[in-house]
């Protein structure tokens, strides 16, 4: 009988302890991820702010030549930052740099502010890994994993040179682009294109 009292009172206490932690775990308020917000821009916008190759490669996913001059560049770029060539959004840093010989700039690993997306592609009758920028999709390139280089992650980031702006350790990083002025932009110059023409 003092075995049944016993275990009923643990039992009690243990509902009770729980019924607290939970009532104390339910006050908390919630915590939200919050999204970057993302940058929204007309193909007008995309155009005047980029050069040609940079607005082909990352507005409508192209790819560049391999072993190009901006591919030269890349290789001779010492300690720093890469940002997103349309937003300035931190994508990559030096430290996860490193030498693949395919003729794109190479990572093994996104930078530790996490703006790089990974998303399915299966353009060109190929399933890949296609990787944009959080911010405003930008395309960057493609992840590659499994291919046997000797980094900590096995994974290769191979990126287009054209999405990428540099920023050397010394210097200061960009500012992001104005989100509220780029939102306002871009209706002003959607009304403008949707406009009929004036006589």
């Amino acid at each position: 009988m003092n075995i049944r009292i016993t275990s009923c009172l643990l039992a009690a206490t243990a509902l009770i302890a729980v019924a607290e932690d939970k009532a104390a775990i339910t006050n908390k308020p919630p915590t939200v991820e919050t999204q970057p917000a993302k940058v929204v821009r007309t193909d007008a916008e995309w155009r005047k702010l980029l050069t040609p190759e940079q607005y082909r490669v990352t507005r409508n996913a192209g790819t560049e030549r391999p072993f190009g001059e901006a591919y030269d560049l890349f290789n001779k770029q010492g300690e720093g930052t890469y940002f997103c060539v349309c937003c300035n959004a931190e994508l990559f840093t030096s430290k996860e740099k490193f030498h693949s010989g395919c003729g794109w700039p190479s990572f093994y690993d996104s930078s530790k502010a996490k703006g790089v997306l990974e998303r399915r592609d299966v353009s060109h009758g190929m399933v890949r890994i296609e990787t944009v920028c959080k911010r405003c999709d930008a395309h960057l390139g493609h992840v590659f994993e499994g291919e046997g280089y000797k980094t900590p992650t096995n994974r290769r980031f191979c990126i287009n040179a054209a999405s990428l702006r540099f920023v050397a350790a010394n210097e200061s990083k960009p500012e992001l682009r104005d989100l509220e002025q780029s939102k306002k932009d871009a209706l002003k110059a959607r009304a403008e294109e949707e406009a009929p023409p004036k006589p």
